[in-house]
């Protein structure tokens, strides 16, 4: 019989350590979430075509989702921009025509992310949180947020665009200048003025929720739909039901692969700032737990008529800021919003949609890394390059599309990364114990009858011809007292059946020229690969070596 103990839930491990002193800072931490994530909430669904009621339902039952399974004590997560528009694609890919429909298909989407989430952690792919990398990242939050800054036109100037991209809805506006609606556009902009100067003076004052409510003051006072300024119109005021609800018309596989382009994006950018709040206070942040965390806040969302949801930077600044302590700061936050769905609708009617178009645009503008790019163009130009591939994806294909384009472009990188590996001859330093590298050490000397060659990577199919090249260009320009060629194996933790091959060919080259031909440091797989292949037979036993100073021992041994 089993006697371990059964895992205990996240949320009521920290409870069961919870200190009453904490109580204050993680209630007022909760009301100042609640407060900067309402605009948010409100702002983000109109994005994918949603009503502003699902962005509350999403930012509600998330942080109560993640409260309960999620590993950080700190992370806050929610609606994001970046999550959003991915969506907003995926479900125009899916031709949906209603608004219903659209609640129905994004809610499932969630869900199915959560599950995802969860199937990932099972199989422990936290890894595919570092699928994007850091260049191809900055480069698709880049893309997209100039998506959405141009997606934010028709709400600044109350003209319907009906074009997509990035220059078509502004050569769409300039033919339609006649019908630009100046109030609404001088509202937007005052608005659009006033969140930047918030952010860059005065970034502890919550600069959505004071444009919103000021925006709200304004249109109960002068009466903006009578003015011709749109406004939210009517929220419902209660909370939603648990429902499944199953998408019509729309195949399992188009859902699946969906969730999936959710997926990458807002758990790659969520880990992110996971781990910026974990260095910044000095915690690990293990990928694989965050998945139950960011599963449950999913499917919490998905159950309860949200979309998909991931690490919001900054709500989770200000929890940082205001020195929340646990989850609960969560809970009370998801609590605030509940009270504003039942009590404050009225409030939220009266919103003016450009008012949610100078928050979508200033979140798009923050987005934007320009320190990032510029650090990238300093220090690798050629990583530079990746991100200007992942913007032109976004910006030239599409959102959806651009997904494809930065994984695609990740894998290049990579490729590229493994394709050429450096290699070296190594030989001795007088009086140094050791070798070291024939190239970046002039005092290096070869140690005479004895070659030594290094590749410093993997081989696999996709270098070993490359690999092979340098070998047979080595052995050409070896002296006529060369006796022995050894290739070090200790920077090649991976090897192929192609690169088994390439090995014995080379083996058989070194005879022809009268080399002895053995291998050192071989890690256990690579190993495994040449007793298998029978590579190691063939080069004998005993010219395989454990390190070099057993092979240059044995080859003293020979010499003498």
């Amino acid at each position: 019989m089993d006697t371990r103990p059964m895992p205990t839930l996240p949320l009521i491990s920290s409870l069961r350590e919870y200190r009453p002193e904490w109580l204050r800072y993680d209630v007022t931490s909760g009301l100042a979430i609640a407060a900067v994530g309402l605009p948010s909430a409100i702002a983000y669904p109109a994005l994918a075509g949603l009503p502003p009621e699902v962005g509350l339902y999403a930012s509600i039952m998330s942080l109560l989702g993640y409260a309960l399974l999620g590993s950080s004590r700190q992370l806050i997560v929610g609606p994001d921009a970046g999550t959003v528009t991915v969506l907003a694609a995926v479900l125009l890919s899916f031709g949906l025509s209603s608004t219903d429909e659209r609640i129905v298909a994004s809610a499932a989407i969630a869900a199915m992310v959560g599950l995802l989430c969860f199937l990932a952690n099972i199989l422990r792919l936290g890894f595919i949180a570092n699928f994007l990398s850091r260049p191809i990242l900055t480069g698709f939050m880049t893309g997209i947020s100039l998506s959405i800054l141009v997606g934010q036109l028709g709400r600044f100037t109350g003209v319907k665009i009906d074009s997509d991209g990035l220059l078509r809805p502004i050569v769409e506006l300039a033919a339609k200048v006649e019908l630009i609606h100046w109030p609404s556009l001088a509202l937007g902009t005052g608005l659009f003025i006033l969140l930047r100067f918030l952010g860059a003076w005065l970034p502890a004052v919550p600069g959505p929720l004071v444009a919103m409510g000021l925006a709200a003051a304004l249109s109960f006072l002068f009466d903006f739909p009578g003015l011709g300024i749109s406004v939210v119109g009517e929220v419902p005021s209660q909370l939603p039901s648990p429902v499944m609800l199953i998408p019509q018309g729309i195949p399992i596989g188009d859902l699946v692969l969906g969730a999936v382009a959710v997926l990458i994006v807002s758990f790659g950018s969520g880990i992110v700032t996971a781990r910026s709040f974990g260095a910044k206070n000095g915690y690990p942040v293990d990928a694989n737990r965050e998945l139950l965390g960011f599963g449950a806040a999913n499917v919490a969302s998905g159950l309860f008529g949200g979309f998909a949801v991931t690490a919001s930077d900054s709500r989770t600044a200000i929890n940082d800021l205001m020195g929340g302590k646990t989850q609960l700061a969560g809970i009370v936050s998801a609590a605030a919003l509940a009270f504003t769905v039942v009590f404050l609708t009225d409030v939220l009617a009266i919103l003016p949609t450009p008012a949610l178009g100078a928050v979508l645009a200033s979140a798009a503008v923050s987005l934007i890394d320009l320190h990032t790019l510029r650090e990238l163009w300093r220090i690798s130009r050629v990583e530079f390059s990746f991100a200007l591939i992942s913007i032109v994806g976004v910006i030239g294909l599409g959102v959806l599309k651009g997904v494809v384009i930065a994984v695609g472009a990740t894998l290049l990188y990579l490729l590229m990364k493994g394709l050429r590996p450096r290699d070296a001859m190594l030989g001795r330093i007088p009086g140094r114990e050791g070798f070291y590298k024939l190239h970046r050490y002039a005092q290096a000397q070869p140690i005479p009858g004895l070659a030594i060659y290094l590749p410093q990577g993997s081989l696999l199919f996709f270098n070993v011809d490359y690999v092979r090249g340098r070998i047979e260009d080595v052995i050409a320009k070896l002296s006529p007292d060369t006796k022995w060629f050894i290739f070090d194996a200790g920077a090649a933790a991976q090897m192929d059946t192609t690169a088994a091959v390439m090995l014995d060919d080379m083996r058989l080259l070194a005879q022809e020229r009268g080399l002895k031909f053995g291998i050192v440091e071989l890690h256990s797989e690579p190993l495994e690969i040449l007793k298998r292949s029978g590579v190691v037979a063939r080069v004998g036993a005993d010219m395989i070596f454990d390190d070099l100073e057993d092979a240059v021992r044995a080859f003293s041994a020979q010499a003498s």
